[in-house]
C-alpha cells in the first residue's frame, strides 16, 4: 500500500475484533483471518485503496499476495529447516540416547526433580521437550514420590520459557519475522532477529520462572497451594495421582521413543549438527554482521541428512524427502499464524493505527506504564487463547510503534528492548499455564498427569511469577 489512510479510532476495528474472537472462539488462526477480512472491507471502500477492490475474496487474495514478501518467505523456509532437523534428530535416535543419558544422574527427589529442569535446556523445542523428558523421567519421579502435578509443572516451566531465551531456533524467527514486518527502522530479518536478541535480558517472565522453578525443584522455595497438596500426598501415601484423576494419554509423539537402529552417534549426529548451527550463526555475525540462521540451519540438515543416508540410517532420496516432508507438516500452523500476522500488519498499516495509537496515548502513555500494560495484556490474551504465537500477533502492531516513538525512532534502545520484551513474556505466561495452551496440554501428556490438575496445582506458581514480573517493569 503507497497511500497511508488515517481513519482514526476505527482503524483499529481489525486488531480489537481480533483480540475479542480469539477470547471467544480461542483460535488465533480464525481470529486473525477474520480481522484480516474486516480490514479488507473497510480497505474497499476508499478509491486510493481501490487494489483491495470489493470483493473480500479478491481482496484477501490481493492482501496475501501484498504481505507476504521475500522476507516472509525467508522466515519460513527457516521454521521448515528446524522442523526438518527435529525429524532427522528422531530418525537417528539421539533425542532418545541423549534423554537416556541424562536420566542417568540420581534417583533422590531432588536430584530427580532438578535432573528434569535441567533437560529441558538440552531439549530446546517447546513440543519435543515435555514429550521426550516426561516419559523419561516419569518413572523416577514416580518412584521418588514426586507428584504427576510437579512433574508436568517442571516440563510445562522448561519448555516456551527456554525456547524463547534462545534467539536461533524458530520462535526468534518468528518474533524476529513479525518485527521485521512491523518495519519503523528496521530493515529486514536478520536485524529484527537481532532486535529480538538484544531485547532477552529484558524478558524477566521466563528468566524468572526458570529460576523459581530450579528452587522449587531444589525445594529451597517450599510448595504451596494446591501443589503442596498434591506433594504431601505423593510423599506421605505414595500417591503419584489423586484418587479419580483421569491421566493424559496420547500416541503423540511415541515415535520419538522407538529405537529404530542399534546404536545412536550422539556426537556426529547430535552434538556436530548444533555446533553447525550455532557455529554458523556466531561465525557470520561477527564476521558479517549478518545472522544467516537460514544458511546454519541448511548446512546443519544436509550435514545430518548425508551422515543418516552413509550410515544407512535412510533408505534411499525417497526415504530422506518424506523425513524431509514430514518435518515441513510439523511446522505449518506457526507458518499459517505467521501469514495472517503478516497481513493484519498490513491492514493496520493502511488503516493508519499506528499513528492513531501514537497520538492517542502520547498524553498519558509512560515508558514504564506502557511495558507492565503490555506485559499484563498480552498474557490475558495469550492465556484466554492458549497460544503465545498468536498473542505475540497481536500485540506487537500496536506496542512496537507506541515504543519507537518514546525512541525516537531508534530501534536499539532500552525501551524498546522492553516493550518487546513484555509482549514476548506475557504470551509466555499464558503459554505456561492456560488450560488450552498446547505445550500445557503435552506437559499433562508427557508426565501422564491428570491436566486440569496440572493447570490448577501450576497457576498459583505462574501468577506469582507474572505478578512479580509486572512489579519489576513498574520499577525499572
Amino acid at each position: 500500500m503507497e497511500t497511508v489512510i488515517n481513519y482514526g479510532v476505527w482503524s483499529l476495528v481489525p486488531l480489537v475484533f481480533s483480540l475479542v474472537t480469539a477470547f471467544w472462539t480461542r483460535s488465533a488462526i480464525f481470529s486473525l483471518f477474520a480481522g484480516c477480512l474486516i480490514g479488507v472491507l473497510m480497505l474497499g471502500f476508499d478509491p486510493s485503496a481501490s487494489f483491495m477492490g470489493l470483493d473480500p475474496a479478491g481482496g484477501l487474495v490481493r492482501l496475501f499476495a501484498a504481505s507476504l514478501d521475500g522476507e516472509f518467505i525467508r522466515i519460513c523456509v527457516i521454521i521448515i529447516f528446524i522442523g526438518i532437523l527435529f525429524e532427522l534428530f528422531k530418525r537417528a535416535g539421539v533425542l532418545l540416547a541423549f534423554a537416556n543419558k541424562v536420566s542417568k544422574t540420581g534417583t533422590s527427589p531432588k536430584k530427580v526433580k532438578f535432573t528434569t529442569w535441567l533437560m529441558g535446556f538440552f531439549i530446546v523445542d517447546d513440543y519435543f521437550s515435555p514429550l521426550m523428558t516426561g516419559p523419561i523421567m516419569r518413572p523416577l519421579t514416580d518412584g521418588a514420590r514426586v507428584s504427576r502435578e510437579k512433574l508436568a509443572f517442571i516440563l510445562d516451566s522448561t519448555t516456551a520459557s527456554v525456547c524463547v531465551l534462545v534467539p536461533f531456533m524458530s520462535w526468534g524467527a518468528y518474533i524476529g519475522g513479525l518485527i521485521a514486518k512491523e518495519g519503523g527502522p528496521i530493515n529486514g530479518a536478520d536485524e529484527a532477529i537481532g532486535l529480538f536478541a538484544a531485547s532477552i535480558p529484558y524478558n524477566i517472565y521466563p528468566m524468572l520462572l526458570i529460576i523459581f522453578t530450579m528452587l522449587i525443584c531444589l525445594e529451597i522455595i517450599p510448595d504451596f497451594g494446591f501443589m503442596k497438596k498434591a506433594e504431601t500426598r505423593a510423599r506421605e501415601e505414595g500417591k503419584v495421582l489423586r484418587d479419580g484423576a483421569i491421566p493424559m494419554v496420547s500416541d503423540e509423539g511415541g515415535d520419538i521413543f522407538e529405537q529404530k537402529f542399534e546404536k545412536a552417534y550422539l556426537l556426529w549426529d547430535f552434538a556436530i549438527p548444533i555446533i553447525i548451527v550455532f557455529g554458523t550463526v556466531g561465525v557470520t555475525y561477527f564476521m558479517f554482521g549478518s545472522l544467516m540462521i537460514l544458511e546454519a540451519f541448511i548446512m546443519a540438515v544436509i550435514y545430518l541428512g548425508t551422515s543418516l543416508y552413509v550410515k544407512k540410517y535412510v533408505k534411499d532420496f525417497s526415504d530422506l524427502t518424506e523425513i524431509g516432508v514430514t518435518g515441513a507438516k510439523s511446522v505449518m500452523s506457526a507458518i499459517i499464524i505467521t501469514a495472517l500476522a503478516y497481513s493484519i500488519n498490513t491492514v493496520t498499516k493502511g488503516l493508519g493505527a499506528a499513528e492513531f495509537i501514537m497520538v492517542f496515548s502520547e498524553d498519558f502513555m509512560t515508558p514504564q506504564l506502557l511495558v507492565a500494560t503490555t506485559f499484563f495484556i498480552t498474557a490475558v490474551i495469550s492465556f484466554s487463547t492458549g497460544t503465545s504465537w498468536g498473542a505475540f500477533a497481536l500485540m506487537i502492531p500496536f506496542v512496537l510503534p507506541i515504543a519507537y516513538g518514546f525512541s525516537g525512532g531508534v530501534a536499539h534502545d532500552p525501551i524498546v528492548y522492553k516493550a518487546l520484551a513484555a509482549v514476548v513474556g506475557g504470551g509466555i505466561f499464558g503459554d505456561h499455564s492456560s488450560p488450552v495452551s498446547d505445550t500445557s496440554v503435552l506437559s499433562s501428556i508427557g508426565a501422564g498427569s491428570d491436566h486440569m490438575d496440572h493447570v490448577i496445582t501450576q497457576l498459583p506458581y505462574a501468577l506469582v511469577v507474572g505478578s512479580t514480573t509486572i512489579a519489576i517493569y513498574l520499577v525499572i
